[in-house]
């Protein structure tokens, strides 16, 4: 996922992909109905195409529901927002879209809203963390399509080289645990203790994470934005004191990537990093020994919460097709759906009953399962939340390095630049 999150898949060679599905009348007196249908692409390459989900998918709908075709695109992840936001400019928006942010078109009225599409059932079927964070003015706009939540994860054989334990629960509790146990890695040579990734890839990602186990966040509960908060400013100087001028860290943090991060960790460089589910693919394919903390080491304790990110469905009310598309995602959301996807990546369901299903089959996934239900989500139901995004990637990185800007004064700026694009935007 792009501005995120939590999986910015390469962008593969996927195009477009249109299903000419035929059918014959839907009953509501409109005749045959094609939906326009795009979607992000997942996967890496041919082999593991997120396309191939969407037209087996379509193609049984098409099948069960006589009078609704499925018009699919498979757009790569970096490209898909803009695409979509260009054909939004063109007048020709899809039905259905699979991609980033929501909150821009919620705002400008071009969306449906989950009640005006969902059965019962299927609506109250969300998670309750994920539905609130689709939601804008307390009206659901964003359908959470797949999810994820982020841990620690560390190398045990980097552990065990160090004369530390390996077990979940013997896994840095608070900050004081993990600077101990950086700071033993080190002694032992380890080229990186813990990755500290403020690069602009996904900056925003690794700085949630430590506000949140700080006791702080990008808003409040009443949705303003805290980027200054007194918490958010107490993590940046530990960070930057203890471990980035310690030695304990990249030695540039803002110009670290998280594919870098995630790269290093699996060749085992690196001895502690937060991570998500997908993350482990790489390392069994690799055969590394690791393990993954309970919850989120925090500044007194462990985190009561971790960062969650989202992947969101959005309906455009352009062509009218409500009732259609209602349908459509009713079968979408059906936990045989949504579970094949999000198996596929390694990535978690968003409704309660998929959730449990998946809890009895994949035991390795459980403890971000645990956490998705207390999970904090970005502002993406904030339409200025885009520029601001934009912003902390570019500024955040400084705040951690030792010798570089004061954190106050970067989280300032940010906040300053935060509370403007609220008002003009919002």
């Amino acid at each position: 996922m792009q501005r995120r999150g939590f999986l910015k898949a390469a962008a593969g060679a996927a195009g477009a992909a249109a299903l000419p599905l035929s059918a014959c009348g839907d009953g509501s007196g409109g005749g045959d109905v094609t939906l326009k249908l795009v979607a992000a692409e997942y996967g890496t390459g041919e082999s593991d195409t997120a396309r191939r989900y969407w037209e087996q998918l379509a193609a049984k709908f098409s099948n069960d529901t006589p009078g609704i075709s499925v018009d699919i695109e498979i757009i790569p992840w970096e490209d898909i927002d803009a695409k979509v936001d260009k054909m939004v400019k063109d007048g020709n928006p899809p039905d259905i879209a699979q991609m980033g942010p929501y909150a821009e078109y919620s705002s400008r009225d071009m969306l449906y809203s989950t009640d005006e599409l969902l059965s019962i059932p299927t609506q109250a079927n969300f998670v309750p963390s994920l539905a609130a964070a689709g939601e804008v003015n307390r009206v659901q706009y964003g359908m959470p399509f797949v999810s994820s939540s982020r841990l620690l994860f560390y190398n045990k054989s980097l552990f065990e080289d160090a004369g530390l334990s390996t077990g979940p629960e013997d896994a840095p509790k608070d900050w004081d645990e993990l600077l101990d146990v950086a700071q033993a890695l080190k002694d032992t040579g380890v080229k990186v203790p813990y990755a500290l990734p403020l690069g602009p890839e996904e900056a925003q990602g690794e700085t949630l994470m430590w506000m949140i186990s700080g006791g702080g966040a990008y808003t409040d509960d009443v949705g303003s934005y805290t980027i200054d908060s007194e918490q958010n400013i107490h993590t940046f100087n530990w960070i930057r004191d203890n471990l980035v001028g310690a030695g304990l860290t990249y030695a540039a943090p803002s110009e670290t990537n998280r594919r870098t991060a995630f790269a290093d960790f699996v060749k085992g460089d690196v001895g502690m990093i937060f991570g998500h589910p997908t993350l482990m693919q790489d390392l069994r394919r690799e055969k590394v020994d690791f393990g993954i903390a309970l919850k989120l080491p925090g500044r007194d304790g462990p985190s009561e919460s971790t960062m969650g990110v989202a992947d969101w469905i959005m309906a455009f009310k352009a062509n009218g097709h409500r009732s259609q598309i209602g349908k459509f995602l009713d079968v979408l959301f059906d936990d045989t759906n949504v579970l094949k996807f999000a198996q596929r990546y390694d990535l978690l369901p968003t409704t309660v009953s998929g959730v449990d299903k998946l809890s009895q089959g994949r035991k390795d996934l459980q403890p971000f399962l645990d956490q998705l239900q207390s999970a904090v989500f970005y502002p993406d139901n904030k339409t200025s939340w885009a520029r601001v995004n934009a912003e902390l990637k570019k500024q955040i990185g400084k705040a951690a390095e030792a010798g570089g800007e004061p954190p106050e004064r970067v989280l300032t700026n940010l906040q300053s630049i935060a509370e403007s694009a609220s008002t003009t935007e919002e």
